[in-house]
């Protein structure tokens, strides 16, 4: 089955659940998944994706445009092409590309270098605050936190695709976690605080939501 979605043919996959409601979702740019009851024909989904048509086109291009950006292997706010040679023992960079054996090795790599800068960079700020308790640092992949400051287990964590931004937004977000061993809501107390480490939060804040 296909469908026309801005000026595209898109390939429609159709999943067969015990669902209540329709999901769709893209799968990728060429296509979308819809999961649905098998008491829902190919007649009424259609006519549900046309009825959907301009909902469906924004996710196309928001789809399209997440396929773009994660084509490139982005490294403290930089994008490399990736050049997978399926022999190269070690990771290394050359002009603008980055050089792996595989997406293994490349996905091994970042880990490494997560663990490598966040760590330096928890280091080197830290001795600026006063009276902070000794706490663990926790790095994962979260898709609506940059930065979560646990202050029952004294922990820190933080996101690990904030390696893929400038160093400045890193430091800001270790800088906000720590503040909130002094303030633990959003007070203005505690973007005085803030402030006082990291003046242009405001920018750092707007430049993580972009």
């Amino acid at each position: 089955m296909q469908i026309c979605l801005n000026d595209r043919k898109i390939d429609v996959e159709i999943i067969r659940k015990p669902n209540k409601n329709i999901y769709m979702r893209f799968k990728d740019s060429h296509t979308l998944t819809v999961s649905c009851s098998r008491l829902v024909s190919e007649r009424e989904i259609e006519k549900i994706l046309y009825k959907n048509e301009d909902s469906l086109g924004k996710m196309l291009i928001k789809k399209e445009k997440e396929e773009k950006k994660d084509a490139f292997f982005w490294y403290l706010g930089k994008p490399y092409t990736k050049v997978l040679d399926g022999i190269t023992k070690n990771v290394f960079f050359e002009n603008h590309c980055i050089i792996a054996k595989d997406e293994k090795t490349l996905e091994k790599f970042f880990q490494k270098e997560c663990i490598r800068i966040f760590q330096s960079e928890v280091e080197r700020i830290t001795p600026y605050f006063d009276n902070i308790p000794k706490f663990s640092l926790k790095i994962r992949k979260m898709k609506k936190r940059w930065g979560v400051n646990n202050r029952r287990n004294y922990s820190i964590t933080l996101n690990s695709e904030l390696l893929k931004k400038d160093l400045d937004l890193l430091d800001y977000v270790i800088i906000h976690e720590l503040c909130h061993f002094y303030e633990a809501n959003h007070s203005y107390r505690f973007w005085d605080h803030v402030s006082e480490y990291y003046p242009k939060y405001k920018e750092a804040r707007r430049r993580l939501r972009e």
